[in-house]
């Protein structure tokens, strides 16, 4: 009897129309474009404007997009995860919102918060409800309006982050393609280094947490940036070596896009060319739970099936990460 696996059968994206360049940054805050793209890789991001739209207005149109290039009924989908840092209000579940937007009738729903290993982690939930026998059609959704919860007076922030969405189908597969492979970790430490202070049952909202801009991102930089180049390398090597994987059998890098610099950092311990990192920064920011369903969504016609992709991502809190994949379909 053959072994039943999670692949991906299915891609879709949404981007904002509005783009926040860098040398619009240079008007809101001191910086400039060389000292933007030496230290980060962004040349822009960006930005919803659209009223009183939330992430859930982003992850419906990237699932809308999915379901139309697949070719099927959102009634067929089984489970809707929406994988988001910024979720439309707290309490009432967002994805269950999107799911129902949608038509995803026979759907069950809920949000995974991981920061920006949410994505990775939802590809791991998805994988054990197909594995599982019990689901057919589960969909992922990586969504992020980072833009509210960013102070744009905030230099070191503000130029990092952008917004929107990407989503992913995962059906059984019995090709022995799919996920193959997971090593998931998190530590408690990250929890002073990368945080939103106020909103929370620590620390509600109140007239001075809003006066002390305490509803916003902070980051310590320099001690999630040294986390977050050793622990994604690591966890990427790792995986490679526990499936004995060498460079060559490698195709593709598919990396958090945080910082090309912490990029570069995890592709070099994989000793894989610059030719097979999928890269997007440059174009959107650190888009958070988004970042790996885009790269799917903007190099799709580059994957053939069989190929070996190597998911790898690091967030607040700490999470990180590894996941391999092989590609099910050819575009």
């Amino acid at each position: 009897m053959k072994k039943t696996t999670a692949a991906i059968t299915a891609v879709g994206g949404y981007v904002p129309d509005f783009v926040l360049s860098n040398k619009i940054l240079e008007t809101m805050v001191d910086t400039n474009d060389e000292w933007i793209t030496t230290r980060t890789g962004i040349k822009e991001r960006r930005i919803l404007k659209e009223a009183n739209a939330g992430t859930s207005f982003m992850a419906i149109r990237a699932a809308e997009d999915l379901l139309q290039k697949r070719g099927i009924e959102a009634s067929e989908i089984d489970f809707v995860l929406v994988a988001t840092a910024t979720p439309d209000m707290p309490v009432a579940s967002t994805a269950a919102y999107v799911a129902s937007e949608i038509g995803a009738v026979n759907a069950f729903a809920y949000d995974l918060q991981a920061a920006c290993s949410s994505f990775l982690y939802g590809m791991s939930t998805a994988a054990s409800y197909i594995e599982s026998g019990r689901y057919k059609k589960v969909l992922v959704i990586g969504a992020d309006k980072m833009s509210s919860i960013i102070d744009y007076t905030d230099r070191t922030t503000c130029i990092i982050f952008g917004d929107g969405a990407g989503a992913v189908l995962f059906e059984p597969n019995e090709e022995g393609l799919g996920l193959q492979d997971e090593f998931l970790r998190s530590d408690g430490i990250g929890r002073q280094f990368l945080k939103i202070d106020a909103g929370g049952s620590i620390l509600p909202a109140s007239e001075e947490t809003v006066k002390n801009k305490q509803h916003y991102v902070f980051q310590d930089g320099k001690s999630v940036f040294k986390f977050a180049v050793s622990n994604m390398a690591d966890v990427s090597a790792l995986i490679m070596e526990r499936n004995n994987l060498t460079k060559d059998d490698v195709q593709w890098l598919a990396p958090h896009q945080a910082n090309k610099r912490i990029i570069d950092a995890t592709a070099n311990r994989m000793g894989l060319e610059a030719e097979k990192v999928l890269i997007n920064i440059d174009r959107y920011g650190n888009t958070t739970s988004a970042t790996l369903p885009l790269l799917l969504y903007d190099f799709e016609k580059q994957l053939k099936k069989g190929d070996n992709i190597i998911f790898a991502a690091f967030g607040g809190g700490f999470t990180w990460g590894s996941i391999y994949l092989k590609w099910a379909y050819n575009s």
